[in-house]
């Protein structure tokens, strides 16, 4: 905080993990300067806020280098911040840009009080969060696997016309049709190079699906990945994702989770204007993309299956009854009338057959606020929290 004392700035970049880095700190009295460069080592960067009256405070960006950092500081009792690097101030007509100028301006900032840390992570939440982000990274690399196939055929040619791609008959039309018709050497190797990605990358995503769903089952995200399993359109995975990108969500109000997953509208208003654009498209980017996929299933028509059932009867009675009864609708402004989701769902089918696509896009747009709001307030209400014997409601 602001006061006594030497704030401190240690800039430390992805290209520089390995060499050399930038630092600056500023006496909180005197306001005088210091600059000097450090190796990412972490005993040297705790030797340096030694040499120095203390007491020290010390902040960085956050980025690839982690929170290694952090946890050292923090073990020996010196304060340490990791700064949200998209919420720095930095001057509009400043364009030239160095390390020893980002340390400075950090250590400036940090004396203000004026930085936005980001919440640590315990180890066991860290390292969940690797293992939600490789099994995204895989379904990134399958999906390009697949497309580097089927574009190879396309170019031949070869076209399914079977039905849905990916399935075990497409799997099979693969192997003794469509390899068949190509015709030169080179072409085929290159088939079985590309074929051969798919089904490895397929098979590293099985196995990934296959640890998360047994730590989904048994960890201390098992409370709230049960209770995100009541809302429709959120799987096992999609939960566990959602808990573990999210953490702490006692952090979070109803209103500033949607900031944080970036589906908030834009805004540029002055005076008596003011106008909306999209969505932000801001913050955590996993998590968003999982509570958009998670809301187109909300063009289906509304029924409770046997998998979501199955669900149900692992949460709480509170979570299951506001997953069936107010999934995902909004609380009704005052003189509207609140429609259960099967009226929901058929008033936006109307309007979407009438209005056609751009309605559908909006209908989409509103339903991520929804679901983001709805995603937001299930746990929070129930996390940790007993459910009175005989109420379904929270």
């Amino acid at each position: 905080m602001g006061g006594p004392g030497v704030h401190r700035a240690y800039e430390c970049w992805a290209r520089r993990a390995r060499t050399i880095c930038a630092a600056a700190a500023i006496d909180g009295v005197t306001g005088e300067l210091f600059q000097t460069k450090l190796t990412p080592s972490y005993d040297h960067i705790r030797s340096w806020l030694g040499d120095l009256p203390g007491p020290v405070a010390l902040a960085y960006e956050a980025g690839p280098t982690g929170f290694g950092l952090y946890r050292h500081l923090a073990g020996a009792g010196i304060r340490c911040e990791v700064v949200v690097p998209s919420k720095l101030q930095k001057p509009a007509g400043d364009r030239v840009k160095t390390d020893a100028k980002d340390a400075v301006q950090l250590a400036r900032l940090l004396r203000l009080d004026e930085i936005t840390p980001v919440a640590i992570p315990t180890l066991d939440q860290e390292a969940a969060r690797d293992l939600v982000r490789a099994r995204e990274d895989c379904r990134s690399d399958l999906m390009r696997a697949r497309h580097r196939l089927s574009k190879l055929l396309l170019r031949h040619g070869v076209v399914y016309y079977g039905g849905d791609a990916w399935t075990g008959k497409h799997d099979q039309w693969l192997r003794t049709e469509a390899l068949p018709q190509l015709t030169s050497r080179a072409t085929r190797l290159t088939f079985d190079a590309n074929y051969e990605t798919v089904l490895a990358t397929k098979a590293r995503r099985d196995r990934l699906d296959e640890a998360i769903a047994e730590m989904a089952a048994d960890s201390e995200f098992t409370p709230v990945v049960r209770r995100l399993g009541c809302l429709r359109g959120i799987s096992t995975l999609t939960g566990f994702a959602l808990a573990v990108e999210i953490g702490d969500w006692h952090r979070f109000t109803g209103n500033s989770i949607g900031s944080f997953v970036g589906l908030i509208p834009t805004e540029y208003s002055s005076v008596s204007s003011r106008t909306l654009g999209p969505i932000t498209k801001t913050g955590n980017a996993h998590a968003r993309r999982l509570l958009v996929e998670a809301a187109w299933h909300h063009r289906a028509r509304y029924r409770v299956g046997k998998t979501t059932q199955d669900r149900w009867n692992l949460a709480p009675a509170a979570a299951r009854a506001r997953g069936d009864e107010r999934e995902p609708t909004p609380a009704p402004a005052v003189g509207e009338v609140h429609r259960p989701p099967q009226a929901q769902h058929r008033r936006e089918r109307r309007h979407r057959s009438r209005a056609g696509g751009l309605v559908l896009v909006l209908g989409l747009l509103r339903r991520r606020h929804r679901l983001g709001g709805s995603t937001w307030s299930d746990p929070r209400d129930f996390y940790e929290q007993p459910v009175p014997a005989g109420d379904a409601r929270p």
